[in-house]
């Protein structure tokens, strides 16, 4: 299912990003500026798995947790008026970046490198990916993803800005694209 009826202002936009780069943080705050619904893929697949995703991983495997994160995507990308966080690995899949590049705004949250390492310590203890790696094994993977986070619609370096900074700038700057691509009346 494609929204191609959906208005450039209902479409769902789609926060993407290294994990820890704030896609939930301040994914929330812009669904709170914009009057829509929150959702946290990783949240949701927990909800359905009834576990942790570090569990999840051992359990069932990261092929497993992959089709459950894409099911999810599709159906939430489909829905107009919803600000989605998917997992820093979602964009990995072309069929993920397909139905969200045609069907949403994708967002990138991009930070350096230098400012991601100053919150590892913050994310290590509940990111499957980051056990049992050094700095530069996940330096190497943080490199990796940044070209599959290139396919976007708007990118958004967060380095400088505190969560609801970066909320207050992209409500405003998506209220302004909307202004201007609105359909002009006659």
């Amino acid at each position: 299912m494609r929204n191609f009826g959906l208005s450039i202002r209902e479409k769902s936009i789609v926060c993407i990003g290294f994990m820890g780069a704030g896609k939930t943080t301040v994914g929330q705050l812009l669904a709170q500026r914009l009057y829509r619904n929150f959702v946290d893929i990783d949240v949701e697949i927990e909800k359905e798995f009834a576990m942790p995703i570090s569990q999840i991983f051992r359990l069932y495997g990261e092929p497993t947790f992959r089709a459950k994160e894409k099911d999810l995507i599709v159906k939430y990308s489909q829905q107009p008026l919803n600000v989605i966080s998917v997992g820093g690995g979602a964009f990995l899949q072309k069929e993920i970046q397909d139905i969200c590049m045609t069907n949403c705004i994708v967002l990138f949250l991009d930070i350096s490198w230098e400012s991601w390492k100053e919150r590892v310590q913050l994310l290590a203890d509940n990111r499957p990916l980051l056990k049992d790696r050094s700095l530069e094994d996940i330096k190497t993977l943080f490199l990796e993803r940044q070209s599959i986070y290139s396919l976007n619609h708007s990118a958004f370096i967060v380095d400088d800005f505190k969560a609801q900074e970066a909320a207050d700038y992209l409500a405003g700057a998506l209220k302004l694209s909307w202004e201007i691509h609105a359909p002009q009346s006659t």
